[in-house]
């Protein structure tokens, strides 16, 4: 009989799918990170179109549980004289994604060696 090892996330930490996609964007794009580079960067790299609403509803969502902070950029003439709004990972976002990773690896880790044969 095997026995398994589970990690669970803490309450309050947990992150769906998009919102995983989401924070791990904004680190990939760094100092870059706003909305419309958001989601070129999701739609390019995961191959899923990304709705502007989706978007701004999440990151609101992850600025609001402390997982994104957002600090509005200069002005600009080209957008109307509306700053850009540029989103950095918090110490508890990275703790969340961290602990997101640490699920997932936790359960490839518990896959029969068959099945991940199959898979790969």
């Amino acid at each position: 009989m095997q026995y398994y090892k589970i990690v669970l996330m803490k309450k309050g930490s947990k992150i769906g799918e998009f919102e995983e996609i989401v924070i791990l964007t904004v680190g990939v794009l760094g100092d870059n990170a706003y909305g419309v580079a958001i989601k070129d960067e999701i739609e390019d790299r995961v191959k899923r179109e990304v709705s502007v609403g989706a978007l701004q509803t999440t990151l609101r969502r992850l600025e609001k549980k402390g997982f994104l902070a957002a600090k509005q950029g200069a002005t600009s003439p080209t957008r109307g004289g509306r700053p850009k709004l540029f989103f950095s990972i918090t110490p508890y976002g990275k703790k969340a994604i961290q602990e997101s990773r640490d699920v997932r690896n936790s359960l490839w880790d518990a896959l029969p060696p068959g099945l991940i044969n199959e898979i790969a």
